[in-house]
């Protein structure tokens, strides 16, 4: 079982974080028009619908954001497992579309290259681009985030923790280390 090592962040550091993303992808793409917000589930998906949230205040705009469920589309399925055609909770068109994709941390890449791959299944986007509110490093994939919340350098034996309402009770980011 993993020990509390640090709380990274509380839940004003997650939303000042997350509120400077939403401004950094309305800044990028110069407004929002023809964005898509795809969220991986579960805790990407929560800070997906923060950053949705946050854009429609600050432009006035609500942005359209399906929730993905990746978990058919990871390359570690046995050779006997196979993928189902995915079909998202709702139908959203991505084609011709600049796809911001959400999730809670990034670390090896594995899950962003599976996400890329899941959002291909939805039509052809024309730009996609990734959000992250942790980026840990130890990358193993040639994939960073266009939008960070923050960086923090941890060793493999450390677990980041983004805990948000929705599953956790509480809006925080907390580090553990493998005991």
């Amino acid at each position: 079982m993993p020990g509390l090592k640090a709380k990274i962040m509380d839940e004003t550091a997650v939303k000042r974080a997350v509120m400077r993303i939403s401004h950094e992808i309305t800044e990028k793409n110069k407004g929002v028009s023809g964005l898509v917000i795809v969220g991986i589930k579960r805790r990407g998906a929560v800070l997906a619908k923060m950053i949705c949230d946050n854009i429609e205040k600050i432009e006035g705009i609500r942005v359209p954001f399906v929730a993905l469920d990746i978990s058919f589309y990871y390359d570690d399925l046995s050779p006997n497992e196979v993928s189902p055609v995915y079909r998202p909770e709702k139908n959203i068109n991505v084609t011709g579309k600049t796809v911001i994709i959400v999730d809670d941390v990034l670390f090896t890449a594995r899950t962003a290259r599976t996400a890329v791959e899941a959002v291909f299944s939805m039509g052809r986007p024309k730009k996609i681009q990734l959000a992250v509110l942790i980026d840990r490093g130890h990358h193993e994939l040639p994939i960073s985030p266009d939008y960070c919340g923050k960086t923090i350098p941890t060793s493999r034996r450390e677990t980041v923790a983004v805990c948000v309402p929705e599953f956790d009770n509480e809006t925080s980011v907390l580090l553990y280390e493998s005991l």
